[in-house]
């Protein structure tokens, strides 16, 4: 079987064959790919069995990221939770292996990525498994009744009643106010977790090159935002991508209300389910958040070739004087910093 590459940003094939396919996600709409080249100029290069002029049968996409402090690999694909191969099966996954092989020991590429869903490799293949995490998925085809009694009945339902008495207002879009609530409000939850925030121009190249598929939820109290999500829509499902809040006033379950009103809004356009995104297995408090919106948990395993250990992460540095330095850092310096060093972890 003979390969081809093709850019995705240019050739129009790729985003007709993300439309289409049924293992597609929002990860892999040209949208979400030029987000990543115009952030943090990453070049992208979609593998394919098709020949060219033809509709695109099958693809895998890529952004080579070049990075002196991390190494420059491969992905398939920077900042995406998971990124399914668009293969007929495994068997296929021979000649793309080939060229994966290939391609590292011509560019000399400290790894190549692979990030799938629900693909499997073949037992065969030199891909090997790397970090692992859970996924979280919430079912949307059983009535709203039946999904609310799905809550953990202390944590969620009687939560949401509180937000719903204490009349929080609420606001849905992509206008330049809702994302400078969001943004503060992840500054403030980015320096709590002491972490770097992800560069504002990051959101703002989201919802230029993605459109409609991207939201932003905000709850506020008397005007005070005190809770906001983001989230990317693909069809039958919607990724719940970013989550931030004040903390001072996490008693008023700003959170547990925005998620209610995504699951209530999803519902009734159709919406199939929720991609509650993936959680670190060390983080009991966010899979248990999680677990008690009655979802479903599976595992999500990384792939890697050549074999190679966890590379440096530095959205979540294990160095505790690290993590103290994001904690103080002012809020211009943090978010400079990590408009300059998010491309390196990719």
């Amino acid at each position: 079987m003979q390969l081809y590459s093709l850019d995705p940003l240019l050739d129009n094939r790729w985003e007709d064959l993300v439309a289409s396919h049924p293992q597609a996600s929002a990860f892999l709409r040209t949208g979400w790919l030029r987000a990543l080249a115009t952030t943090y100029g990453y070049r992208t290069i979609a593998l394919t069995s098709t020949p060219p002029g033809e509709p695109l049968s099958d693809g895998l996409v890529f952004c080579e990221v070049r990075s002196w402090i991390t190494g420059s690999r491969l992905v398939s694909l920077p900042f995406s939770d998971h990124s399914e191969p668009l293969l007929h099966d495994s068997s296929h996954s021979f000649e793309f292996m080939d060229w994966m092989r290939a391609q590292h020991n011509r560019h000399k590429w400290k790894y190549i990525e692979l990030r799938p869903l629900s693909w499997e490799m073949c037992p065969l293949s030199a891909l090997t498994a790397s970090q692992s995490f859970w996924i979280h998925t919430l079912d949307l085809t059983p009535s709203l009744d039946q999904i609310f009694c799905g809550f953990d009945q202390n944590c969620v339902q009687r939560r949401i009643r509180r937000a719903e008495r204490e009349k929080l207002s609420y606001a849905r879009g992509c206008s330049e106010e809702l994302l400078n609530d969001f943004y503060r409000l992840l500054m403030i939850t980015r320096r709590r977790h002491r972490l770097l925030p992800q560069p504002r121009v990051w959101f703002r190249n989201l919802i230029a090159c993605m459109g409609q598929s991207v939201e932003i939820r905000v709850a506020s109290k008397d005007g005070k935002p005190i809770a906001s999500i983001l989230t990317l829509n693909h069809r039958g499902t919607v990724v719940y991508k970013y989550g931030c809040s004040d903390d001072q006033k996490h008693y008023l379950a700003g959170m547990p209300f925005l998620l209610w009103k995504l699951i209530e809004e999803s519902k009734a356009a159709g919406i199939e389910q929720i991609d509650f995104g993936r959680t670190d297995l060390e983080n009991d408090g966010l899979i248990r958040f999680k677990d008690q919106f009655g979802t479903t948990r599976r595992r999500l395993t990384y792939l890697r070739f050549p074999e190679s250990k966890r590379g440096p992460h530095l959205s979540a540095p294990g160095l505790p004087a690290a993590r103290r330095l994001f904690s103080v850092l002012p809020g211009a310096l943090s978010s400079t910093a990590g408009r300059l060093l998010y491309r390196h972890i990719g």
